[in-house]
């Protein structure tokens, strides 16, 4: 079974860029979208309307930085301070080129920081590549369970 990409994202546009992308690089992962924060939080703790979610994280967080309810670095200060969280790959994936953001989610622990591109082309290629790399490439820590291609454990 693989494993999920959770993609955070409240802008119309550019979730309808990103899932384009996504499907245009024919990941067979399932793409699951929360629009703010506090969605997030609830669907990766297994609370509030996701309490019965089956168990399990999924292969990485594509997080907004601008976020309504809970900001994309409130998230990923959440994400990083809960044990059954702390591994989890965490990409940032905004518009925002101010150094103080990307400083501060390096400092909180963010694994990349991509700034969304603006042509069209550029960004389904950059999307693609993000979503290859930490849903089939990325080796994720000892301790963590990854299911292969084919949907057997390795």
């Amino acid at each position: 079974m693989l494993k999920p990409i959770l993609l955070v994202e409240d802008d119309k546009r550019d979730l309808e860029l990103t899932l384009i992308a996504l499907e245009r690089s024919q990941l067979a992962n399932e793409v699951v979208v929360m629009r703010d924060g506090a969605q997030a939080l609830d669907y990766l703790r297994r609370e509030g309307d996701f309490a019965g979610r089956v168990a399990g994280n999924p292969a990485v967080v594509l997080l907004d930085l601008k976020l309504p309810k809970v900001n994309g670095l409130e998230v990923l200060q959440a994400v990083r301070a809960d044990p059954a969280l702390r591994s989890l790959p965490v990409v940032m994936l905004t518009s925002s080129q101010e150094e103080n953001d990307v400083v501060k989610s390096y400092e909180l622990g963010v694994n990349a920081y991509v700034v969304k591109p603006v042509a069209f082309d550029r960004f389904v290629s950059a999307i693609g590549d993000l979503g290859v790399f930490w849903a089939v490439l990325n080796e994720p820590p000892p301790g963590s369970s990854k299911a292969s291609r084919r949907g057997e454990p390795l």
